[in-house]
């Protein structure tokens, strides 16, 4: 059995795809390279093929309609036969010595019998044009070296959670939990790094710089001005996380505790967006998207409502979300965040 899926969402990915795959090939045989073209209209295609036909023993290619980023893990998720599951975004690459020992890591855990089902490691953000380069380590949270469990963690920072760059699952426990990710949706890593969390028991820390996460790209998903015109993609899968994961079900306090955080960030980033606007519009949709939190997590109404972050969303009037605004931005240059 191969150590290790990744596979590789690719939608008119021909300009930068090569380097992302270049940086995955290292792995050899230990790994499965699934490329999924996903109705690509360029070069892409071709690539692919390409790199599949020159390491068939590494590369496969998945050709569909386009469906959307979500669609195209659903399909690596579907097609993976290795022991483990990773996304690379096909803007992204990975660094070489810090793969080698997350391989030799992953091996390791294999041959000790040891099940596992989340392996975490530190991703940075490769911010074109940025003096200093933003890394999300973990190392002052996590146990290294050895299989813990939630209740071996000490609390995250602030701006400190874990993200699809920051996460390798088990394969066969998204295969088991059923996560299937929604079709023609934008910003679904967010679902697919949190909803499965509630079934993860055990966890690995690997101290690695691994993932490059490349932000700058004027066309790019996560630019800000991109963001606030997809708003109602954001707010949808803001609900879908809130929806699909009950907290009271929880038993952990420390996972619970942990989710809770997680989703109000994810919350504070969609009202942000929506005062950022500054439409009467969105601010209806800040209005409406409270008023479900309300209905469907009190846990996180009560957050938002009288936590730190919650309150600076909530400032009343023009100048009140001048000031929101403003925190935000203080916010993006303190944490690193794009």
């Amino acid at each position: 059995m191969k150590l290790l899926s990744v596979v590789i969402p690719c939608y008119n990915s021909q300009d930068y795809m090569r380097y992302c795959i270049e940086s995955l090939l290292p792995g050899g045989d230990a790994v499965e390279l699934l490329i999924v073209n996903d109705g690509s209209v360029d070069q892409t295609a071709e690539i692919a093929d390409e790199y599949a036909a020159k390491y068939p023993n590494i590369v496969k290619v998945i050709h569909q309609e386009n469906g959307g980023h979500g669609e195209a893990v659903n399909a690596g998720i579907r097609h993976a036969s290795a022991k483990f599951f990773k996304v690379v975004d096909s803007d992204d690459w990975v660094d070489t010595r810090a793969y080698m020992k997350i391989l030799n890591e992953l091996q390791k855990l294999i041959s000790q019998h040891q099940v596992v089902d989340m392996i975490i490691s530190n991703f940075v953000y490769e911010k074109e044009g940025a003096k200093y380069k933003k890394v999300m380590k973990y190392d002052n949270v996590l146990p290294e070296g050895t299989v813990f469990t939630w209740d071996d963690i000490k609390l995250f920072r602030k701006g400190q959670y874990l993200l699809m760059h920051s996460v390798i699952y088990r394969t066969h426990l998204l295969k088991e939990c059923g996560l299937v990710l929604p079709k023609h949706t934008f910003y679904v890593d967010n679902l697919y790094v949190y909803t499965p969390l509630e079934y993860v028991k055990s966890l690995y820390y690997v101290n690695v710089d691994f993932y490059r996460y490349f932000i700058g790209r004027e066309d790019q998903s996560v630019q800000e001005n991109i963001m606030i015109k997809r708003i109602d993609q954001q707010i949808k899968v803001n609900k879908l996380m809130i929806k699909q994961v009950d907290l009271d079900n929880i038993d952990n306090d420390y996972l619970r505790h942990y989710m809770l955080r997680h989703l109000e960030i994810v919350t504070v980033v969609s009202a942000i967006l929506l005062i950022r606007s500054g439409t009467v519009e969105n601010l209806k949709k800040k209005k409406d998207l409270m008023k479900f939190v309300k209905r469907n997590n009190l846990q996180l109404y009560r957050s938002l409502k009288y936590g730190i972050m919650g309150r600076l969303i909530n400032l009343p009037g023009r100048a009140g979300r001048s000031i929101s605004v403003g925190a935000y931005k203080i916010s993006q240059r303190l944490v690193g965040f794009n």
